[in-house]
């Protein structure tokens, strides 16, 4: 409560006010934070959708036939797998 106080003191307000200000302010972000939430989850779909389409049209054995010709090295350092995976 002494934060709250001080902070109040500081900005001119009464601590009712403070609080207030400070209730909207959180409301706000979180109205913020699931409209973004929302927008993401549709981006997400459409990625999903774009990848699912590119897939449907892949040429597995052209895939395979290119990784044939891929020389049989080391992995560059940092590049490597870990353990487990």
């Amino acid at each position: 409560m002494s934060q709250a106080k001080s902070a109040a003191d500081e900005d001119n307000v009464s601590v009712n006010q403070l609080l207030v200000a400070l209730i909207a302010e959180g409301l706000g972000h979180r109205r913020g934070l699931q409209e973004r939430g929302l927008q993401e989850k549709g981006l997400q779909e459409k990625g999903l959708q774009d990848m699912r389409t590119r897939a449907s049209r892949a040429d597995v054995a052209a895939a395979l036939a290119i990784l044939d010709h891929a020389p049989d090295v080391p992995a560059e350092p940092g590049d490597a797998l870990r353990s487990g995976s």
